[in-house]
Protein backbone atom coordinates (compact mmCIF):
# COMPACT_ATOMS: atom_id res chain seq x y z
CA UNK A 1 0.00 0.00 0.00
CA UNK A 2 1.37 3.38 -1.01
CA UNK A 3 1.90 5.81 1.83
CA UNK A 4 1.88 9.62 1.75
CA UNK A 5 2.46 12.64 3.95
CA UNK A 6 -0.61 14.79 4.58
CA UNK A 7 0.31 18.47 5.02
CA UNK A 8 -2.20 20.93 6.47
CA UNK A 9 -1.40 24.52 5.49
CA UNK A 10 -3.71 26.72 7.54
CA UNK A 11 -3.40 30.28 6.22
CA UNK A 12 -4.93 33.67 6.87
CA UNK A 13 -7.67 33.49 4.25
CA UNK A 14 -7.87 29.79 3.39
CA UNK A 15 -7.07 26.30 4.62
CA UNK A 16 -5.34 23.77 2.42
CA UNK A 17 -4.58 20.05 2.48
CA UNK A 18 -1.72 18.79 0.31
CA UNK A 19 -0.56 15.21 -0.25
CA UNK A 20 3.20 14.68 -0.75
CA UNK A 21 5.05 11.56 -1.86
CA UNK A 22 8.56 10.27 -1.09
CA UNK A 23 10.11 12.55 -3.72
CA UNK A 24 8.59 15.64 -2.08
CA UNK A 25 6.25 16.11 -5.04
CA UNK A 26 2.63 17.24 -4.74
CA UNK A 27 0.22 14.38 -5.47
CA UNK A 28 -2.96 16.40 -4.98
CA UNK A 29 -4.24 19.40 -3.03
CA UNK A 30 -7.43 21.17 -2.01
CA UNK A 31 -8.20 24.56 -0.51
CA UNK A 32 -11.16 26.27 1.08
CA UNK A 33 -11.59 29.91 2.02
CA UNK A 34 -13.24 30.92 5.29
CA UNK A 35 -14.88 34.02 6.73
CA UNK A 36 -12.92 37.17 7.57
CA UNK A 37 -14.51 39.09 10.44
CA UNK A 38 -13.94 42.85 10.85
CA UNK A 39 -15.75 44.05 14.01
CA UNK A 40 -14.13 47.51 13.91
CA UNK A 41 -11.65 49.33 11.62
CA UNK A 42 -8.23 47.73 12.07
CA UNK A 43 -9.65 44.68 13.88
CA UNK A 44 -9.53 41.22 12.30
CA UNK A 45 -11.02 38.01 13.71
CA UNK A 46 -11.62 34.40 12.66
CA UNK A 47 -14.00 31.68 13.81
CA UNK A 48 -11.69 28.85 14.95
CA UNK A 49 -14.43 26.22 14.58
CA UNK A 50 -14.96 27.26 10.96
CA UNK A 51 -11.21 26.97 10.42
CA UNK A 52 -11.15 23.43 11.86
CA UNK A 53 -14.13 22.42 9.74
CA UNK A 54 -12.47 23.86 6.62
CA UNK A 55 -9.38 21.76 7.35
CA UNK A 56 -11.44 18.57 7.68
CA UNK A 57 -13.27 19.37 4.43
CA UNK A 58 -9.95 19.86 2.62
CA UNK A 59 -8.63 16.52 3.92
CA UNK A 60 -11.76 14.68 2.80
CA UNK A 61 -11.53 16.35 -0.61
CA UNK A 62 -7.92 15.33 -1.27
CA UNK A 63 -8.73 11.79 -0.21
CA UNK A 64 -11.60 11.66 -2.68
CA UNK A 65 -9.50 13.10 -5.48
CA UNK A 66 -6.99 10.21 -5.44
CA UNK A 67 -9.13 7.50 -3.82
CA UNK A 68 -7.18 7.12 -0.59
CA UNK A 69 -7.95 7.37 3.14
CA UNK A 70 -6.20 7.87 6.46
CA UNK A 71 -4.93 4.31 6.03
CA UNK A 72 -2.60 5.66 3.33
CA UNK A 73 -1.23 8.45 5.51
CA UNK A 74 2.18 7.90 7.10
CA UNK A 75 1.99 11.10 9.13
CA UNK A 76 0.61 14.62 9.25
CA UNK A 77 2.50 17.90 9.08
CA UNK A 78 0.83 21.15 10.14
CA UNK A 79 1.92 24.66 9.24
CA UNK A 80 -0.09 27.73 10.14
CA UNK A 81 -0.65 31.46 10.14
CA UNK A 82 1.41 32.55 13.13
CA UNK A 83 0.39 34.73 16.11
CA UNK A 84 -3.37 34.34 15.56
CA UNK A 85 -4.70 33.84 19.08
CA UNK A 86 -7.35 31.31 20.17
CA UNK A 87 -8.85 30.78 23.64
CA UNK A 88 -11.08 27.75 24.13
CA UNK A 89 -12.91 25.67 26.73
CA UNK A 90 -10.68 22.78 27.82
CA UNK A 91 -13.67 20.43 28.22
CA UNK A 92 -15.61 21.11 25.03
CA UNK A 93 -12.80 22.31 22.74
CA UNK A 94 -15.04 25.19 21.67
CA UNK A 95 -13.66 28.75 21.46
CA UNK A 96 -14.81 31.22 24.11
CA UNK A 97 -13.94 34.18 21.86
CA UNK A 98 -13.28 34.71 18.17
CA UNK A 99 -9.65 34.15 17.24
CA UNK A 100 -7.77 37.47 17.10
CA UNK A 101 -5.78 37.44 13.87
CA UNK A 102 -2.12 38.43 13.59
CA UNK A 103 -3.13 41.44 11.43
CA UNK A 104 -5.40 42.89 14.13
CA UNK A 105 -4.29 46.28 15.51
CA UNK A 106 -6.70 46.55 18.47
CA UNK A 107 -3.89 46.62 21.04
CA UNK A 108 -1.84 49.36 19.34
CA UNK A 109 -2.32 51.87 22.18
CA UNK A 110 -1.35 49.28 24.78
CA UNK A 111 1.81 48.47 22.81
CA UNK A 112 2.68 52.17 22.64
CA UNK A 113 2.43 52.31 26.45
CA UNK A 114 4.77 49.33 26.80
CA UNK A 115 7.29 50.88 24.40
CA UNK A 116 7.67 53.81 26.82
CA UNK A 117 8.44 51.48 29.75
CA UNK A 118 11.44 49.38 30.75
CA UNK A 119 9.58 46.33 29.46
CA UNK A 120 10.19 47.40 25.88
CA UNK A 121 13.82 46.32 26.18
CA UNK A 122 13.07 43.41 28.52
CA UNK A 123 10.66 41.89 26.00
CA UNK A 124 13.11 42.36 23.13
CA UNK A 125 15.95 40.77 25.13
CA UNK A 126 13.91 37.75 26.24
CA UNK A 127 11.75 37.04 23.19
CA UNK A 128 13.68 38.54 20.27
CA UNK A 129 10.52 40.43 19.28
CA UNK A 130 9.71 44.11 19.13
CA UNK A 131 6.60 45.16 21.05
CA UNK A 132 3.77 45.13 18.53
CA UNK A 133 0.05 44.19 18.33
CA UNK A 134 1.18 41.56 15.80
CA UNK A 135 2.11 39.14 18.62
CA UNK A 136 -0.08 37.16 21.04
CA UNK A 137 0.60 38.61 24.49
CA UNK A 138 -1.42 41.82 24.22
CA UNK A 139 -4.19 39.97 22.35
CA UNK A 140 -4.68 37.59 25.30
CA UNK A 141 -4.43 40.49 27.76
CA UNK A 142 -7.10 42.38 25.81
CA UNK A 143 -9.53 39.44 25.82
CA UNK A 144 -9.14 39.04 29.58
CA UNK A 145 -9.53 42.75 30.30
CA UNK A 146 -12.71 43.00 28.26
CA UNK A 147 -14.20 39.64 29.29
CA UNK A 148 -13.88 39.23 33.06
CA UNK A 149 -15.79 35.94 33.03
CA UNK A 150 -13.26 34.40 30.63
CA UNK A 151 -10.43 35.59 32.87
CA UNK A 152 -12.07 34.03 35.95
CA UNK A 153 -12.47 30.76 34.09
CA UNK A 154 -8.81 30.93 33.04
CA UNK A 155 -7.80 31.32 36.69
CA UNK A 156 -9.90 28.21 37.43
CA UNK A 157 -7.95 26.19 34.81
CA UNK A 158 -10.93 25.94 32.46
CA UNK A 159 -9.45 27.84 29.49
CA UNK A 160 -6.71 26.88 27.02
CA UNK A 161 -4.68 29.21 24.83
CA UNK A 162 -2.93 28.41 21.61
CA UNK A 163 -2.14 29.64 18.16
CA UNK A 164 -3.90 27.94 15.24
CA UNK A 165 -1.70 24.82 15.10
CA UNK A 166 -2.34 24.28 18.82
CA UNK A 167 -6.10 24.45 18.35
CA UNK A 168 -6.05 22.11 15.35
CA UNK A 169 -4.00 19.55 17.27
CA UNK A 170 -6.34 19.81 20.26
CA UNK A 171 -9.32 19.04 18.03
CA UNK A 172 -7.56 16.33 15.98
CA UNK A 173 -6.46 14.59 19.20
CA UNK A 174 -9.95 14.95 20.70
CA UNK A 175 -8.60 17.09 23.54
CA UNK A 176 -5.74 14.75 24.49
CA UNK A 177 -2.90 17.04 23.36
CA UNK A 178 -2.63 20.71 24.30
CA UNK A 179 0.70 21.56 22.68
CA UNK A 180 2.52 24.10 20.55
CA UNK A 181 5.90 23.92 18.84
CA UNK A 182 9.02 26.01 19.37
CA UNK A 183 8.57 28.13 16.23
CA UNK A 184 5.02 29.19 17.11
CA UNK A 185 5.73 29.61 20.82
CA UNK A 186 8.53 32.02 19.95
CA UNK A 187 5.96 34.33 18.28
CA UNK A 188 3.78 34.88 21.35
CA UNK A 189 5.91 37.56 23.10
CA UNK A 190 5.72 35.27 26.16
CA UNK A 191 8.38 32.67 25.33
CA UNK A 192 12.03 33.08 26.33
CA UNK A 193 14.05 32.03 23.28
CA UNK A 194 17.21 31.64 25.40
CA UNK A 195 15.86 29.40 28.18
CA UNK A 196 13.29 27.77 25.84
CA UNK A 197 10.56 28.21 28.45
CA UNK A 198 7.47 30.31 29.03
CA UNK A 199 8.79 33.38 30.79
CA UNK A 200 7.27 33.87 34.25
CA UNK A 201 8.18 37.56 34.44
CA UNK A 202 6.36 38.29 31.19
CA UNK A 203 3.34 36.19 32.21
CA UNK A 204 3.13 38.22 35.40
CA UNK A 205 3.52 41.50 33.51
CA UNK A 206 0.64 40.64 31.16
CA UNK A 207 -1.37 38.97 34.00
CA UNK A 208 -1.68 35.72 32.05
CA UNK A 209 -2.07 32.50 34.10
CA UNK A 210 0.46 29.83 33.17
CA UNK A 211 -2.25 27.15 33.28
CA UNK A 212 -3.67 28.30 29.91
CA UNK A 213 -0.40 27.71 28.04
CA UNK A 214 0.35 24.70 25.83
CA UNK A 215 3.26 22.35 26.35
CA UNK A 216 6.03 23.20 23.87
CA UNK A 217 7.19 20.28 21.73
CA UNK A 218 9.93 19.78 19.09
CA UNK A 219 9.00 20.55 15.50
CA UNK A 220 9.66 16.96 14.47
CA UNK A 221 8.55 14.19 16.87
CA UNK A 222 6.24 11.16 17.10
CA UNK A 223 4.58 11.67 20.49
CA UNK A 224 1.50 13.54 19.26
CA UNK A 225 -1.19 11.56 17.44
CA UNK A 226 -4.71 11.99 16.17
CA UNK A 227 -7.56 10.36 18.04
CA UNK A 228 -9.13 7.38 16.27
CA UNK A 229 -12.59 8.93 16.72
CA UNK A 230 -11.54 11.90 14.59
CA UNK A 231 -9.53 10.18 11.84
CA UNK A 232 -11.81 7.29 10.88
CA UNK A 233 -10.41 4.69 13.26
CA UNK A 234 -6.73 5.34 12.51
CA UNK A 235 -4.17 6.85 14.88
CA UNK A 236 -1.92 9.08 12.77
CA UNK A 237 1.24 10.79 14.05
CA UNK A 238 1.07 14.59 13.87
CA UNK A 239 4.84 14.54 13.62
CA UNK A 240 5.63 17.87 11.94
CA UNK A 241 4.41 21.20 13.35
CA UNK A 242 5.84 24.61 12.40
CA UNK A 243 4.83 28.23 11.76
CA UNK A 244 4.39 29.17 8.12
CA UNK A 245 7.47 31.32 7.54
CA UNK A 246 9.80 28.91 9.34
CA UNK A 247 8.16 26.10 7.36
CA UNK A 248 9.10 27.86 4.11
CA UNK A 249 12.69 28.21 5.37
CA UNK A 250 12.79 24.45 6.03
CA UNK A 251 10.97 23.63 2.79
CA UNK A 252 13.56 25.67 0.87
CA UNK A 253 16.17 23.51 2.63
CA UNK A 254 17.94 26.51 4.14
CA UNK A 255 19.77 24.19 6.52
CA UNK A 256 23.06 26.09 6.60
CA UNK A 257 23.88 29.16 8.64
CA UNK A 258 23.56 32.23 6.43
CA UNK A 259 20.99 30.73 4.04
CA UNK A 260 18.07 33.07 3.27
CA UNK A 261 14.56 32.62 1.97
CA UNK A 262 12.28 35.47 0.98
CA UNK A 263 8.60 34.90 0.32
CA UNK A 264 7.35 37.49 -2.18
CA UNK A 265 3.64 37.58 -1.42
CA UNK A 266 1.26 40.41 -0.56
CA UNK A 267 4.10 41.45 1.74
CA UNK A 268 7.55 39.89 2.08
CA UNK A 269 8.82 37.71 4.88
CA UNK A 270 12.57 37.26 4.82
CA UNK A 271 14.26 34.77 7.14
CA UNK A 272 17.93 33.91 7.56
CA UNK A 273 19.20 30.78 9.28
CA UNK A 274 21.52 32.07 12.03
CA UNK A 275 22.55 28.69 13.42
CA UNK A 276 22.40 27.49 17.01
CA UNK A 277 22.45 30.91 18.69
CA UNK A 278 19.95 33.79 18.54
CA UNK A 279 21.33 37.08 17.22
CA UNK A 280 20.23 40.30 18.87
CA UNK A 281 19.56 42.77 16.10
CA UNK A 282 20.81 46.34 16.17
CA UNK A 283 18.60 47.08 13.15
CA UNK A 284 15.10 46.35 14.46
CA UNK A 285 14.98 42.85 12.99
CA UNK A 286 13.38 39.98 14.88
CA UNK A 287 15.17 36.99 16.36
CA UNK A 288 13.04 33.89 16.38
CA UNK A 289 13.23 30.11 16.64
CA UNK A 290 13.31 28.43 13.25
CA UNK A 291 12.94 24.84 14.48
CA UNK A 292 13.95 22.37 17.16
CA UNK A 293 14.86 18.84 16.08
CA UNK A 294 16.39 16.11 18.26
CA UNK A 295 17.07 18.60 21.07
CA UNK A 296 18.95 21.04 18.82
CA UNK A 297 17.48 24.50 18.31
CA UNK A 298 18.09 26.45 15.11
CA UNK A 299 17.41 30.17 15.17
CA UNK A 300 16.51 32.67 12.48
CA UNK A 301 16.55 36.40 11.96
CA UNK A 302 13.39 37.79 10.39
CA UNK A 303 12.32 40.95 8.63
CA UNK A 304 8.99 41.94 7.14
CA UNK A 305 7.98 44.13 4.21
CA UNK A 306 4.35 45.23 4.55
CA UNK A 307 3.70 46.07 0.89
CA UNK A 308 5.23 43.89 -1.81
CA UNK A 309 2.88 42.14 -4.25
CA UNK A 310 0.18 44.44 -2.86
CA UNK A 311 1.74 47.34 -4.78
CA UNK A 312 1.09 45.46 -8.05
CA UNK A 313 -2.48 44.80 -6.89
CA UNK A 314 -2.78 48.55 -6.34
CA UNK A 315 -1.60 49.22 -9.89
CA UNK A 316 -4.25 46.79 -11.15
CA UNK A 317 -7.24 47.49 -8.88
CA UNK A 318 -6.54 50.85 -7.26
CA UNK A 319 -5.43 53.06 -10.13
CA UNK A 320 -6.17 50.59 -12.95
CA UNK A 321 -2.82 51.03 -14.72
CA UNK A 322 -2.76 47.34 -15.68
CA UNK A 323 -5.35 44.66 -16.38
CA UNK A 324 -3.38 41.70 -15.02
CA UNK A 325 -0.59 41.49 -12.46
CA UNK A 326 1.67 39.91 -15.07
CA UNK A 327 1.42 43.06 -17.21
CA UNK A 328 3.74 44.82 -14.74
CA UNK A 329 6.69 42.80 -16.02
CA UNK A 330 6.21 43.57 -19.71
CA UNK A 331 5.63 47.26 -18.92
CA UNK A 332 8.76 47.46 -16.76
CA UNK A 333 10.88 46.12 -19.62
CA UNK A 334 9.67 48.94 -21.88
CA UNK A 335 10.09 51.75 -19.34
CA UNK A 336 12.53 54.61 -19.81
CA UNK A 337 15.41 54.76 -17.36
CA UNK A 338 14.37 58.11 -15.85
CA UNK A 339 15.00 57.41 -12.16
CA UNK A 340 11.42 57.31 -10.85
CA UNK A 341 11.31 55.96 -7.27
CA UNK A 342 8.18 54.69 -5.52
CA UNK A 343 8.01 54.17 -1.75
CA UNK A 344 4.81 52.11 -1.28
CA UNK A 345 4.31 52.84 2.43
CA UNK A 346 0.52 52.38 2.22
CA UNK A 347 0.37 51.07 5.80
CA UNK A 348 3.69 52.34 7.12
CA UNK A 349 7.12 50.75 6.78
CA UNK A 350 8.08 47.39 8.29
CA UNK A 351 11.60 46.20 9.09
CA UNK A 352 14.03 47.78 9.69
CA UNK A 353 12.05 51.00 10.32
CA UNK A 354 8.85 49.82 12.09
CA UNK A 355 7.32 53.21 11.29
CA UNK A 356 3.49 52.94 11.18
CA UNK A 357 2.88 56.64 10.49
CA UNK A 358 4.79 57.10 7.23
CA UNK A 359 2.82 57.06 3.96
CA UNK A 360 3.80 56.37 0.36
CA UNK A 361 5.08 58.65 -2.37
CA UNK A 362 6.48 58.65 -5.92
CA UNK A 363 9.59 60.71 -6.68
CA UNK A 364 11.19 61.91 -9.90
CA UNK A 365 8.10 62.28 -12.09
CA UNK A 366 8.56 64.20 -15.37
CA UNK A 367 6.45 64.77 -18.48
CA UNK A 368 7.96 61.54 -19.84
CA UNK A 369 6.66 59.47 -16.93
CA UNK A 370 3.92 57.05 -17.94
CA UNK A 371 2.38 53.73 -16.97
CA UNK A 372 5.53 51.79 -17.80
CA UNK A 373 7.75 53.94 -15.55
CA UNK A 374 5.28 53.70 -12.66
CA UNK A 375 5.03 49.90 -13.06
CA UNK A 376 8.83 49.65 -13.13
CA UNK A 377 9.15 51.78 -9.98
CA UNK A 378 6.52 49.63 -8.24
CA UNK A 379 8.42 46.40 -8.96
CA UNK A 380 11.71 47.99 -8.01
CA UNK A 381 10.23 49.10 -4.67
CA UNK A 382 9.75 45.45 -3.71
CA UNK A 383 13.41 44.71 -4.43
CA UNK A 384 14.61 47.88 -2.66
CA UNK A 385 12.75 46.98 0.53
CA UNK A 386 14.07 43.42 0.42
CA UNK A 387 17.61 44.67 -0.14
CA UNK A 388 17.36 46.85 2.97
CA UNK A 389 16.39 43.78 4.99
CA UNK A 390 19.28 41.74 3.63
CA UNK A 391 21.78 44.53 4.25
CA UNK A 392 20.50 44.95 7.82
CA UNK A 393 20.86 41.21 8.35
CA UNK A 394 24.41 41.30 7.02
CA UNK A 395 25.28 43.95 9.61
CA UNK A 396 23.70 41.95 12.44
CA UNK A 397 24.92 38.56 11.30
CA UNK A 398 28.60 39.34 10.72
CA UNK A 399 28.89 36.13 8.75
CA UNK A 400 28.85 34.89 5.19
CA UNK A 401 25.55 35.11 3.36
CA UNK A 402 24.67 31.71 1.93
CA UNK A 403 22.12 30.86 -0.73
CA UNK A 404 19.21 33.22 -1.39
CA UNK A 405 15.97 31.42 -2.26
CA UNK A 406 12.87 33.23 -3.49
CA UNK A 407 9.32 31.90 -3.42
CA UNK A 408 5.79 33.31 -3.46
CA UNK A 409 3.74 34.60 -6.37
CA UNK A 410 5.90 37.63 -7.24
CA UNK A 411 9.03 35.45 -7.52
CA UNK A 412 7.71 34.45 -10.97
CA UNK A 413 8.28 38.03 -12.16
CA UNK A 414 11.53 37.92 -14.15
CA UNK A 415 12.08 41.68 -14.06
CA UNK A 416 11.75 41.78 -10.28
CA UNK A 417 14.08 38.83 -9.71
CA UNK A 418 16.76 40.24 -12.02
CA UNK A 419 16.59 43.66 -10.37
CA UNK A 420 16.81 41.97 -6.95
CA UNK A 421 19.98 40.20 -8.04
CA UNK A 422 21.40 43.48 -9.35
CA UNK A 423 20.69 45.37 -6.12
CA UNK A 424 22.12 42.73 -3.79
CA UNK A 425 24.86 41.71 -6.20
CA UNK A 426 24.25 38.03 -5.44
CA UNK A 427 22.60 35.10 -7.21
CA UNK A 428 18.87 34.79 -6.65
CA UNK A 429 17.39 31.28 -6.81
CA UNK A 430 13.69 31.55 -7.63
CA UNK A 431 12.08 28.23 -6.77
CA UNK A 432 9.41 27.04 -9.18
CA UNK A 433 7.83 24.79 -6.51
CA UNK A 434 4.92 26.84 -5.16
CA UNK A 435 4.21 24.76 -2.04
CA UNK A 436 7.41 25.24 -0.06
CA UNK A 437 5.54 26.15 3.16
CA UNK A 438 3.50 22.94 3.17
CA UNK A 439 6.57 21.03 2.00
CA UNK A 440 8.50 22.19 5.08
CA UNK A 441 5.81 20.77 7.37
CA UNK A 442 5.75 17.54 5.33
CA UNK A 443 9.54 17.19 5.55
CA UNK A 444 9.45 17.58 9.34
CA UNK A 445 6.64 15.02 9.65
CA UNK A 446 8.41 12.51 7.41
CA UNK A 447 11.79 12.95 9.13
CA UNK A 448 10.24 11.96 12.46
CA UNK A 449 8.67 8.74 11.14
CA UNK A 450 11.46 7.74 8.77
CA UNK A 451 9.38 8.40 5.65
CA UNK A 452 12.21 10.75 4.71
CA UNK A 453 15.48 9.17 5.79
CA UNK A 454 17.44 12.18 6.99
CA UNK A 455 18.42 15.78 6.20
CA UNK A 456 20.91 14.61 3.57
CA UNK A 457 18.09 12.79 1.78
CA UNK A 458 16.08 16.02 1.73
CA UNK A 459 19.05 17.93 0.35
CA UNK A 460 19.28 15.43 -2.49
CA UNK A 461 15.68 15.85 -3.63
CA UNK A 462 15.25 17.75 -6.87
CA UNK A 463 14.75 21.51 -6.45
CA UNK A 464 13.88 23.29 -9.69
CA UNK A 465 15.10 26.90 -9.64
CA UNK A 466 15.53 29.80 -12.01
CA UNK A 467 18.88 31.47 -11.31
CA UNK A 468 19.36 35.22 -11.72
CA UNK A 469 22.87 36.71 -11.69
CA UNK A 470 23.91 40.38 -11.29
CA UNK A 471 24.05 42.33 -14.55
CA UNK A 472 25.48 45.57 -13.11
CA UNK A 473 28.55 46.31 -11.00
CA UNK A 474 28.51 46.87 -7.24
CA UNK A 475 29.10 50.63 -7.57
CA UNK A 476 25.89 50.93 -9.60
CA UNK A 477 24.04 48.84 -7.00
CA UNK A 478 25.19 51.14 -4.21
CA UNK A 479 24.12 54.23 -6.14
CA UNK A 480 20.63 52.81 -6.66
CA UNK A 481 20.32 52.03 -2.93
CA UNK A 482 21.40 55.59 -2.02
CA UNK A 483 18.62 57.01 -4.18
CA UNK A 484 16.09 54.71 -2.51
CA UNK A 485 17.26 55.64 0.99
CA UNK A 486 17.00 59.33 0.10
CA UNK A 487 13.35 58.74 -0.92
CA UNK A 488 12.62 56.86 2.33
CA UNK A 489 14.12 59.72 4.35
CA UNK A 490 11.81 62.14 2.54
CA UNK A 491 8.59 60.19 3.20
CA UNK A 492 9.55 59.66 6.84
CA UNK A 493 10.16 63.39 7.28
CA UNK A 494 6.80 64.13 5.66
CA UNK A 495 5.05 61.56 7.85
CA UNK A 496 6.62 62.88 11.05
CA UNK A 497 4.68 66.15 10.90
CA UNK A 498 7.92 68.15 11.11
CA UNK A 499 7.24 69.77 7.75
Amino acid sequence: MEKYILAIDQGTTSSRAIIFDTSGSVVTQWSKEFTQIYPHPGWVEHNAVEIFESVIECIQSVFRSIGCSYENIDSIGITNQRETTVLWDKKTGLPVHNAIVWQCRRTASRCNEIKKSIYNEIIFDKTGLVVDPYFCATKIESIFENNKDIYKRALNNEIAFGTIESYLIYRLSNGKSHVSDYSNASRTMLFNIHTLEWDKELLEFFTIPESILPKVIPNSQTDIKTDRSVTDGFEIPISGVIGDQQAALFGQRCFNKGDIKNTYGTGCFLLMNTGDKPRKSKNNLLSTIAWNIDGKTTYAMEGAVFIAGAVVQWLRDGIQFIENSGDSESLAHTAKDNGVIMVPAFTGLGSPYWDPDVRGAIFGITRDTGRAEIAKAALQSIAFQTAELVNAMKNDFSGTIGHFYADGGASANNYLMQFQSDLLHIEINAVTMRETTALGAAFLAGLATGYYENIDYLKGLNKAVSVYKPSINSAQSKLLMKRWQKAVEAVRLFGSGDI
